[in-house]
């Protein structure tokens, strides 16, 4: 998951540095991974059978939580004035998780990973902060939209594990969860006039975002399935932001100061500690 976010995150980047509009990258990042789990779940005669209680929580998830978090959070990056200042908030959702799963889930929270997690949000923050910020706000709504996507993104995370104790396979819910979205994609790049041939205009990075997007959520729900805390699972997630950091200053020439240094670090650190 760790390797698959830091590869999907840079080649996002390329393509938005290609001039590539949001659409391209969702369409990307849902399509290809919808068609390679529809042809792994009919070659290996996969249960699409859900309850209706189940089936409405998929669609209601992936509606209310992975899509609109997605929307939000693009918002928020382009109202705030910074776009590390809506990162830090929406993907801190982490301390969020690993609390509710010990409520709810009677999920294991050790003092040791606690403080782990407390570092990595801590110094992740250290890193997305840059310097270079704007002196105004574009838009005031960035911060509720930078905290819509928080609980998002959080509740999506929770709500899989409820379904997977539940026995929901990760594949099937993957499906149904990409089946919704690329139709609220669809719908949007309708409403908004978008034509589909832009897929046409970079087809190699098209490919290369929704393979990786594959591969991390694979990773990702098998990880949630079965980790001990979602929480763990989120914060070794979000510490992939030291890495992405790191290849992005080599690759992008990305800004590069003493405190995304420390963040770096920082985030290492609690990684590390996590992982023991």
């Amino acid at each position: 998951m760790y390797v698959c976010s830091v590869a999907l995150y840079l080649f996002v980047r390329k393509s938005s540095k290609s001039g590539n509009p949001s659409q391209y990258n969702n369409i990307a990042m849902f399509s290809v991974p919808l068609i390679i789990l529809l042809f792994f779940d009919f070659s290996t005669n996969q249960n699409f059978t859900l309850s209706i209680t189940q089936l409405a929580i998929i669609v209601t998830a992936s509606v209310l939580f992975s899509y609109l978090g997605n929307v939000f959070s693009l918002i928020s990056i382009e109202y705030a004035p910074n776009p590390g200042y809506s990162l830090v908030i929406s993907k801190s959702y982490v301390v969020f998780t690993t609390l509710i799963a010990v409520v709810f889930f009677q999920a294991e929270l050790t003092i040791r990973k606690a403080v782990a997690i407390a570092i990595i949000v801590g110094f992740s923050g250290i890193i997305m902060l840059s310097q270079k910020a704007l002196k105004e706000t574009k838009n005031k709504l960035w911060l509720p939209l930078a905290i819509g996507a928080f609980f998002c993104w959080g509740l999506l995370s929770l709500t899989s594990k409820y379904l997977f104790n539940q026995g929901v396979s990760v594949y099937i819910f993957l499906t149904y969860t990409y089946i919704v979205v690329s139709a609220c994609i669809t719908i949007e790049m309708l409403i908004k006039k978008i034509k589909f041939e832009i897929i046409k205009k970079d087809p190699v990075i098209f490919l290369l975002i929704g393979l990786f997007s594959t591969g991390f959520n694979l990773f990702l729900f098998q990880a949630i399935k079965g980790a001990p805390n979602v929480g763990y699972v989120n914060a070794i997630n979000a510490s992939s932001i030291s890495a992405v950091t790191v290849l992005a200053i080599l690759l992008f020439k990305d800004e590069f100061s003493k405190s995304k240094f420390i963040g770096i670090l920082g985030v290492t650190f609690g990684l590390l500690l996590l992982l023991i």
